[in-house]
C-alpha cells in the first residue's frame, strides 16, 4: 500500500511539471496594434498586463546594445512613481527641449547645442554622448552609479528604406515609456521580470527615412535594466544607429547625411500641438 501510495505522488508530481513546462512553453507575449497612446497616458498599464504573458526572447540576437542619451542618469528620483509624471529633460534643459520633441529630427539636433543640467542631488550636469549597454546584464541601467532610484533616457536613430510597420518588444526593470517621431508608442509601469523578457509586442509605424526613438526607464530598488529590439524582417530591412560610433561627434556625423530633413505633415501637427498644450 505504501508503494501504491508513493507511486500516486510520483505520477502527480510528473504531471504538475508537466502542466507547469506547458504553460511556460506556450506563454506568449500580449501584442498591442492599437497605438499611438495619448500623451497624457502617462501609468496607464496595457491590457492585459498579466505576469503570465511573460516570455523570455533570451535566445534573440537583435538586443540593441548602443544608444545616444546623457552620459549618467538622473538620480534620488524618489521612486518611478515620483519621476513617471515629471518631463526629466524638460527640466534638465530648463525648458530648451522636452522628452516629446526629444523624439523628433528637430529635437534631436538640438541635443548638440546644450547639456543636461539636472539638480546637483539629481545627477548634476550631463553631457550627450554614446553608451553602450550589456542586454543580458539585470542591473545595465546603473553606469556605475547609485543602483536604486534612477532614471535612464536612451536614443536610437532608425533609418527606413520605406515606411513600414516593425514590431518593437521592450524589456525594463521597472516602468517604461518610449516615444518615436513625437508620438507615444509604449507605456508600461511594471517590470517585465527579467533583462531580456517581454510582456508586450508593440506594432509602432516607421516611416521611410529617420525615425527618432526615445526609450526612457524608471526604476525604484532591485534589478535595474532597459532592452529593446525589434522583429527580424525589420532588423533585416533598416540600419540603426549609433551603430560605429562612441561619442556625440562621431553620432551625429554617422546620421548627418539623412537627417537633415525637417519631419512633415503628421508629425509637424503633433508637435506643434504638443507645443501649444
Amino acid at each position: 500500500m505504501k508503494s501504491f501510495y508513493q507511486l500516486i505522488v510520483v505520477v502527480a508530481t510528473v504531471l504538475l511539471l508537466a502542466i507547469g513546462i506547458s504553460h511556460s512553453a506556450f506563454a506568449q507575449a500580449n501584442d498591442i496594434d492599437d497605438g499611438p497612446l495619448k500623451e497624457n497616458e502617462l501609468l496607464a498599464n496595457p491590457e492585459p498586463n498579466d505576469d503570465g504573458l511573460r516570455e523570455s526572447h533570451a535566445g534573440n540576437p537583435n538586443w540593441i546594445t548602443k544608444w545616444y542619451g546623457p552620459d549618467g542618469n538622473y538620480e534620488n528620483s524618489g521612486g518611478f512613481n515620483t519621476t513617471a509624471p515629471k518631463d526629466l529633460i524638460d527640466e534638465g534643459t530648463d525648458g530648451k527641449i522636452t522628452q516629446v520633441e526629444l523624439s523628433t529630427i528637430a529635437g534631436l539636433n538640438r541635443t548638440k547645442s546644450f547639456d543636461v543640467e539636472w539638480k546637483g542631488g539629481n545627477g548634476g550636469t550631463r553631457e550627450w554622448t554614446v553608451f553602450e549597454l550589456d542586454p543580458a546584464d539585470g542591473n545595465n541601467m546603473n553606469r556605475d552609479g547609485p543602483v536604486d532610484n534612477l532614471d535612464i533616457y536612451g536614443i536610437i536613430v532608425i533609418n527606413s528604406p520605406v515606411a513600414r510597420e516593425a514590431v518593437m518588444s521592450p524589456a525594463h526593470d521597472d516602468y517604461a515609456q518610449i516615444w518615436i517621431n513625437g508620438e507615444k508608442w509604449y507605456n508600461n509601469s511594471r517590470w517585465t521580470g527579467a533583462a531580456q523578457t517581454i510582456l508586450h509586442n508593440v506594432t509602432v509605424d516607421l516611416k521611410k527615412g529617420a525615425n527618432v526613438l526615445v526609450y526612457r526607464v524608471g526604476e525604484g530598488g532591485g534589478s535595474a535594466y532597459i532592452n529593446l529590439h525589434f522583429d527580424d524582417d525589420t532588423h533585416d530591412a533598416v540600419k540603426i544607429y549609433p551603430d560605429k560610433s562612441n561619442d556625440q561627434d562621431s553620432f551625429f556625423s554617422e546620421i548627418q547625411g539623412f537627417l537633415d530633413v525637417e519631419p512633415v505633415g503628421k508629425l509637424t501637427t503633433t508637435w506643434a500641438d504638443l507645443k501649444r498644450n
